[in-house]
């Protein structure tokens, strides 16, 4: 059997990776809001025309908010697979990477204090 080019092997990947995108659209119920929140800060920068460098950490915190959050329900999913019945460990493992997303959106939050308060205010 013929080894796959470089090029198709990595396109290959893109569609796996645009599928788990898709899939995590479709079916999460927190990226789902996590979008939403994207999609009207996107807006309020249009609105308020914030700089390039504010776009760029505002782009930033959303991208770390919305992968994590896919780390997380894959945590969750494999936890579920592995140990379908309640086990403290499992548990822990959850809490943990829930907590991830708790910092990156506390901390995407404040970056948006940051870019709007002061054109609010």
């Amino acid at each position: 059997m013929p080894k796959e080019s470089f090029l198709k092997n990595r396109l290959k990947s893109i569609g796996f990776a645009l599928n788990g995108m898709l899939l995590l659209l479709k079916t999460e119920a927190s990226i789902k809001v996590q979008f939403f929140l994207a999609l009207l800060m996107t807006a309020a920068g249009f609105y308020f025309d914030i700089s390039s460098v504010e776009w760029c950490l505002q782009l930033l915190a959303i991208g770390l908010v919305m992968g994590i959050e896919g780390v997380n329900t894959a945590i969750e999913a494999l936890s579920d697979y592995v140990q379908p019945d309640f086990d403290p460990r499992i548990g822990k493992i959850k809490d943990i990477s829930a907590g991830a997303v708790m910092v990156v959106s506390v901390m995407a939050v404040i970056i948006g204090m940051i870019i709007y308060l002061p054109k609010i205010f």
